[in-house]
Formats: C-alpha cells, sequence, structure tokens
C-alpha cells in the first residue's frame, strides 16, 4: 500500500528536522520534502507531490496564513495541517488559517524543554490527524476494521441488518419531542462547522446550547469570541457555576470536562479535570452523559465532524433516556470518524449535511414547543 507523502514546511530548522524525523519513524509515512516558509513550500510542491502539508502558523514572509492562502489558489485541494503555538498571536493566526481551509491543527510543546516533547507530540498526535486526513493511502487498523465490520453488515439480508441495528434498544418515541437542551459535540474542523451552524441560528432559539470542542486552553475562549462574533447566539466559554440562559451556547473550557446539573429549576455548568477519556479533555462523552441523566428526553445531541469515537457511549445514554440525535453527514465532514461512529450503531434519529444542520436544529425545537 502507497505511503502518505508529507511535505513539512517550519521556520525552524531544529524543529523541521525533529517533524520530519519523527513524521519518517512511522513506516506508512514518507516525508517527501521540507521548506523554511510558504514561498519555498510553494515551489516544491509540484516537484514532490504530497499528500498532506505540516506548515508552521508563525513563519517568515507573511506566516502560514499569508501561505496557506497562495497555497489554496494553486492547490485547493491539498490537505494542510497547521502548527502553531499556544499564545493568544498564534491563536489568532490558527483561526485566521482554519477559516481559509486548512483541515486540522497541532500545538507545540512549550519551548525550554528540548526537542524531545515535540518528537513525542509528532507520534501521539500529528500522525493520527495525517492517517484520519489521508485514509485512501494508508488504512490504520480502526479504518480496516470499520471496513470490515460495515462490509460484513452489507453482506446480510435487510431483515437481519435491520436486526443487528434494532437489538436491544429501546423504542423510540413518536413524534415530537419537547427539547429542553442542545449538546453539541466536535473535534476535527470543528470551528468551521461550528461557525457555519451558528450563523444560521436564531436569537430567539429558545433552550441552551453546551458544546465540547477538543480545542487546548486559551483557544476555546478565543473560539467562543468567533463564534459570538459570527452568530446571534451569544456564546461564552464555559466556567464552573455558569447557569444556562435559553438563546445562549456554553463552550467547554480547554483541558477541563464540563457537565450540567440542575439547580432547581434551572440547570448550572459544572466543569473538571477529572481524568481524560477518549485520550480527551475536554470529552464528548462525559457532557452526553450528564445531560442525558439532568435532560432525558429533552435533550437534543448533535454530533459533527471529528477523529475517534468521543461521544458515542454518551450518545447510549441520550438514546436510553429517549433524547434525540442528530449526526453529521460523512460528504460534509472533514473526519467522519465520531459521528460516523454513531451513525453506524444505528443512534442517530438524522443525519443531515453541515449546510442544513442549522435549520434542522430549529426545526426540532420549534415541532416540540
Amino acid at each position: 500500500m502507497a505511503k502518505i507523502r508529507v511535505l513539512v514546511v517550519d521556520g525552524a530548522v531544529l524543529f523541521r528536522r525533529t517533524v520530519s524525523d519523527a513524521l519518517s519513524r512511522d513506516p506508512g509515512i514518507e516525508v517527501v520534502g521540507a521548506a523554511a516558509n510558504g514561498k519555498i513550500a510553494l515551489h516544491k510542491i509540484p516537484q514532490v507531490h504530497p499528500d498532506v502539508i505540516t506548515m508552521d502558523v508563525e513563519m517568515p514572509d507573511g506566516g502560514g496564513v499569508k501561505a496557506l492562502e497562495e497555497i489554496r489558489k494553486a492547490h485547493p485541494a491539498l490537505p494542510v495541517i497547521l502548527f502553531t503555538s499556544l499564545t493568544e498571536a498564534g491563536g489568532h493566526e490558527l483561526f485566521d488559517a482554519l477559516a481559509l481551509g486548512a483541515k486540522d491543527y497541532v500545538t507545540k510543546p512549550p519551548g525550554g524543554r528540548g526537542m524531545d516533547p515535540a518528537f513525542k507530540r509528532v507520534e501521539e498526535e500529528l500522525v493520527p490527524k495525517i492517517r484520519a486526513l489521508c485514509p485512501r493511502n494508508v488504512a490504520p487498523a480502526s479504518f480496516q476494521a470499520a471496513r470490515r465490520i460495515r462490509a460484513e453488515r452489507e453482506s446480510q439480508p435487510a431483515a437481519r441488518r435491520l436486526q443487528l441495528d434494532d437489538a436491544d434498544r429501546p423504542a423510540r418515541s413518536s413524534g415530537p419531542r419537547k427539547v429542553g437542551i442542545v449538546a453539541i459535540g466536535v473535534s476535527t474542523g470543528g470551528p468551521n462547522a461550528l461557525a457555519a451552524i451558528f450563523a444560521g441560528l436564531p436569537k430567539d432559539l429558545g433552550v441552551p446550547i453546551a458544546i465540547v470542542q477538543h480545542m487546548p486552553p486559551l483557544f476555546t475562549k478565543l473560539l467562543a469570541e468567533r463564534l459570538t462574533a459570527v452568530s446571534q447566539v451569544a456564546v461564552h466559554e464555559a466556567a464552573a457555576g455558569d447557569v444556562l440562559r435559553p438563546g445562549e451556547a456554553w463552550l467547554a473550557p480547554g483541558d477541563h470536562h464540563m457537565t450540567v446539573a440542575r439547580l432547581g429549576d434551572r440547570i448550572r455548568v459544572e466543569t473538571n479535570r477529572g481524568p481524560p477519556e477518549n485520550s480527551c479533555r475536554p470529552s464528548v462523552d462525559v457532557l452526553f452523559r450528564s445531560v442525558a441523566r439532568t435532560c432525558g428526553a429533552q435533550t437534543l445531541a448533535i454530533v459533527l465532524t471529528g477523529m475517534g469515537q468521543d461521544g458515542l457511549h454518551g450518545c447510549e445514554e441520550i438514546r436510553e433516556a429517549d433524547g434525540q440525535i442528530i449526526a453529521q453527514d460523512e460528504a460534509s465532514s472533514i473526519v467522519w470518524g465520531m459521528a460516523g461512529h454513531v451513525v453506524r450503531a444505528g443512534l442517530a434519529d438524522r443525519v443531515v449535511p453541515l449546510p442544513q444542520i442549522a435549520e434542522t436544529i430549529v426545526r426540532t425545537i420549534r415541532a416540540g414547543a
């Protein structure tokens, strides 16, 4: 099977070498070139034909945002994964680059600790993202397993497939149901997906929204600000003790799980730094479980683009509580991991393209009002 061809772009020679060396240790990846800035990268692309580019956000000659603009003009379909530092300046540039079409990002470890942490971060975070964005080139075990299961299921007669899907699951209530809260889980491709949804939500939505986006501290604050700027719905970075209000949204703070709990007739936010779940903190499963237990059948869960299966077990509890679940479809997802697992498990009430999700949320809420 062909290896994934990667072009590494970074202004720091030591980091360029570290990223290249770490990626080269993976048997399914081939580093086909390196560049010190976007201008050099543009010249190298037609020479080395990469499947994906890794690129620093903060670089000479205008930085990663300017470089991405030029790459997008010449190679609109070429995936780009960004590197950035955990700084406010780097965060703003990151969101600008994501808006231009970068597919995902990895944060650089803090400086002054040598290159070992950078090497480890490439192995643990960058390699899985490269594989997820280029599944046609190399099929990791998870992709192979999913394809095998899908092939086995599709080979079964239709009646048998239905039995596999619906066995041991509680029956669904028929007709519209009242919605008391919208809970959203998202990862890879999330900032753009959330922006598209929030731009279509009305101010008088009538229910609160709780969101988990896999993202580190500082970036969640910046994301909340960005979403508020494009929406009629105010988006807050959540803090312990916040009381949810209809028509507003709360985003789990980076490196903290977010849950909800009843406080009389109100719903209050709680946060904690418990162990990561699905290697994530914040975790969608943690939020979804708490929403299912707090709001029960009045839960409307939205599972969007993202790697892995975070949110799957939470959706199982939402289903058991007779809540409703909407999943983003495969065609509009950057990575159909989180939503795909929910759909394949038969938990989604509807599978919807990203441009129609805001309308579907509004229609579902108003139908049950």
